[in-house]
């Protein structure tokens, strides 16, 4: 990557560039130190204490090499939607029953091995910065550089990732919106299950779900909920536990006929650019599968109220955490 060295840039030291303006952690920055050619100045070798001038032209080796990539994700050519690409981040639109990183049994039929593919022409890092489960579908943000990466870390961090949910649910909430908190655990006698626990048990964490109800029909009701919290299985375990489990969800609800896996789709997210700043928002529509328990007017419903509503869902969030 290429820097042209502007007046609001010149007179400071690499190192406060990179790290103060550049957002880079000072790991990365050590990287770069030790890297052949890591950091160049019209094309010579400089410190990181070389004080920059304006037009110089600034070259940080910050793309991946074949060192970097996995021998374990190997390219393979998968249907997979994309809702928003750049050089530094993609945002795939993940089908259902496609697992997010390769596994035991999944080789070569996730979204790493579909990205993989599409990026064969370089190096390519699988970064995934939110993972969604094997049955999930929706929008599923993934990094292409270690900067990139870094800075939507720190942006998740702070808070500023915002998602929403779509799941169809067996019940109606009591409550047409509302906030849940509870702690949760991992099961003692499970490596993937989780429960709802004490706060006092050994290794609960605190899981936190603001969700409002947008739809019913004679037999589902469909909430549009965000994990406050990223806890595995929260919006799940929490939906089951008020007594309306996701629709199709086996493992803490009931099977369902009308679908094979648990209705719920990562339909929003808004984030800050990692580069430009600039607030990306992306919607998903909902897949065919939920779409069919819905039916056409309903689903057409719910696409007209859906910004909307997920205005109000922040609003919701913002509220709680003023408290």
């Amino acid at each position: 990557m290429d820097i042209l060295i502007n007046k609001a840039f010149a007179g400071k030291n690499i190192k406060q560039l990179l790290i103060g303006e550049m957002g880079y952690s000072s790991r990365m920055l050590k990287r770069l130190k030790f890297s052949p050619d890591g950091i160049l100045v019209n094309g010579q070798f400089k410190t990181v204490r070389y004080e920059l001038k304006e037009g110089d032209i600034l070259s940080i080796a910050c793309e991946d090499t074949n060192e970097d990539t996995s021998p374990y994700i190997i390219p393979v050519d998968l249907k997979i939607g994309i809702a928003y690409e750049d050089e530094h981040i993609t945002i795939a639109n993940k089908p259902p029953f496609m697992p997010a990183h390769p596994s035991l049994g999944h080789r070569d039929d996730t979204v790493a091995n579909a990205l993989a593919f599409r990026y064969n022409e370089k190096p390519y890092v699988f970064r995934p910065v939110n993972r969604l489960d094997r049955d999930t579908s929706g929008l599923m943000i993934t990094a292409n550089t270690r900067l990139a990466a870094f800075k939507l870390y720190q942006s998740m961090i702070n808070g500023e990732i915002k998602k929403a949910y779509i799941a169809i649910l067996d019940n109606t909430p009591q409550k047409k919106c509302d906030i849940l908190i509870s702690h949760m655990a991992r099961c003692s006698d499970s490596i993937v299950k989780r429960k709802i626990c004490d706060e006092n048990e050994p290794d609960a964490k605190i899981a936190i779900t603001a969700y409002r109800t947008i739809a019913e029909t004679d037999n589902y009701a469909v909430v549009l909920a965000s994990p406050v919290t990223g806890r595995t299985h929260q919006l799940r375990l929490h939906f089951s536990e008020m007594g309306c489990p996701i629709t199709g969800d086996t493992m803490y609800g009931e099977e369902n006929e009308s679908i094979p896996r648990h209705a719920l789709h990562s339909a929003y997210t808004s984030f800050p650019h990692p580069e430009s700043k600039e607030t990306i928002s992306l919607y998903s529509p909902l897949p065919e599968d939920m779409a069919a328990i819905l039916g056409k007017t309903t689903v057409e419903r719910i696409q007209s109220i859906l910004p909307e509503e997920i205005s109000m869902l922040m609003v919701q969030i913002n509220d709680y955490e003023k408290v």
